[in-house]
């Protein structure tokens, strides 16, 4: 039975845009040594979390930024691949680690964490995670989780490698994007696997093992790259994956595996090759820091003229982000794991094209769009990566942001200020997106449905009331319904 199609539409699983059904960290058992949400953190049937932040705000200060999300989840799923204890530090507090969490504890997991010492003032941001990985695991993933967390599709190589079958939950449509598991499927059975569909589940089977074989991704995707690396670590012989995504991400699951006795060349390039093993051992490993957080800030501190230094991550893996933020007037100093971005005027119109690593990454375009809507001039922002991508671009417009899109492309007039409006967040980047935009408006602005910036940022208040943000989150009254 063929593998269901994705729904148009659909977003390649591990990218940042899931169904809006609010998950509640406090909800997932086990989340041991790190605190849980108090009542104004979940998304409720009682009421909606909402960001309230005053406009005019010029951000100045120090930030640091924490793991990146898109890394700790793939790197919990990597642990799959050697029986023992592993422990991933500089873990980002995110309901979605809570969820991944679960997700292994139902494979038979002993999976604990607690806090990391903090960086900088107040409470500690990231935790350690330790996964007591068992000789013999289970080898379904199912559906309660896998649709609240559709990174959770990357246990299907580490399993496969691991038990030699897997049945995971078809993780389904999301809101951007049209890319889903063809290219996991097609490359697992170029290794010997025997990939079906069925009740919603894809079914992998590989009783006599996975052998090397010569991969070629029509698109270098992140998810297909890692799913593809973690099963062929295992398997017999030499895989070689070709079109390889690039990311940050994908070097730091890369160095993960080397440590746990992987073989691996290529990491950072479009070429993989993996000299599979018979066994890998658990390791210590910290993970790499969020570059697309510190993007935010780095756009953050140029929309509202401000004076930012974020530290944790490197400077490296933001360079044409950044380029773009000078393109603009501003002024960027980097050093090994941080940079400084100073805006001292209105920012310059720019142009953005969004890639696969190493260009423009899409998950930064909301933040792009926010800087072009209060930039002098017009600019010409183009979507390369997902279909539906400018979904948000209504919310923005009722924030008075001059915006028109055409397919991929988007053409922005700046504006010198917005205005405050009521504006509801659609996925974790676009929320990030609007409420900084909020801090170029006049007055008050109120971005509801926030618990999807939850899933990016571990402390997003916070963090915009240390650099001098008024800003609070509450819980709004649900929308009454209405029936005939």
């Amino acid at each position: 039975m063929p593998i269901p199609a994705v729904a148009p539409g659909a977003a390649e699983p591990g990218t940042d845009v899931v169904p809006s059904d609010g998950v509640d960290a406090a909800g997932i058992a086990g989340w041991s040594g790190v605190a849980e949400p108090d009542a104004t953190d979940a998304h409720t049937m009682a009421g909606v979390d909402m960001i309230r932040v005053n406009g005019g705000a010029r951000l100045a200060g120090e930030v640091h930024v924490v793991g990146a999300k898109n890394s700790a989840l793939k790197l919990m799923a990597a642990a799959l691949l050697a029986p023992g204890r592993s422990v991933i530090s500089n873990v980002p507090r995110i309901t979605d680690i809570a969820i991944m969490g679960e997700v292994l504890r139902r494979l038979g997991c002993e999976v604990s964490f607690t806090d990391d010492d903090p960086v900088g003032p107040g409470p500690a941001r990231a935790s350690s995670v330790t996964i007591e990985v068992p000789e013999e695991l289970g080898s379904e993933a199912d559906y309660d989780l896998v649709r609240r967390l559709r990174a959770s599709i990357c246990v299907l190589g580490p399993l496969l490698a691991r038990c030699g079958k897997v049945r995971v939950a078809h993780p389904g449509g999301d809101a951007i994007g049209s890319r889903g598991l063809d290219m996991h499927v097609a490359g697992l059975a170029r290794m010997g696997a025997d990939v079906s569909g069925e009740h919603g589940f894809v079914i992998a089977e590989a009783p006599d093992g996975l052998h090397g074989a010569t991969i070629w991704l029509d698109f270098p995707s992140v998810g297909a790259t890692e799913n593809l690396l973690m099963a062929a670590v295992l398997a017999k012989g030499v895989t070689e994956i070709d079109n390889a995504a690039r990311e940050p991400e994908i070097v730091d699951i890369c160095e993960m595996l080397s440590q746990m006795g992987a073989r691996i060349e290529g990491a950072g390039t479009s070429t993989l090759r993996i000299e599979g093993v018979d066994a890998l051992r658990p390791v210590r490993h910290a993970t790499v820091g969020d570059r697309i957080v510190g993007g935010t800030w780095a756009f953050a501190a140029a929309m509202t003229r401000g004076d930012v230094t974020v530290t944790g991550v490197s400077p490296n893996y933001l360079e044409i982000a950044l380029d773009k933020v000078v393109s603009a007037g501003g002024l960027v100093e980097t050093r090994d794991d941080a940079f400084r971005v100073q805006m001292d005027r209105r920012p310059g119109a720019v142009d953005v094209v969004t890639l696969p690593y190493p260009g423009f990454a899409t998950d930064l375009l909301p933040m792009a769009i926010g800087l072009a809507a209060v930039s002098e001039g017009a600019s010409l922002i183009t979507e390369n990566i997902f279909d539906g991508r400018f979904m948000f671009v209504n919310e923005m417009a009722r924030l008075g942001a001059d915006i028109k899109t055409d397919g991929h492309h988007a053409v922005v007039r700046g504006r010198e200020r917005l205005s405050s409006a009521p504006v509801r967040a659609t996925d974790i980047r676009a929320g990030a997106g609007l409420v900084i935009a909020g801090l170029c408006a006049d007055g008050v602005t109120e971005v509801s449905h926030v618990h999807h910036i939850d899933r990016g940022y571990p402390s997003f208040v916070d963090d915009l009331r240390a650099l001098g943000v008024t800003a609070e989150r509450v819980v709004a009254p649900e929308e009454q319904s209405f029936s005939l």
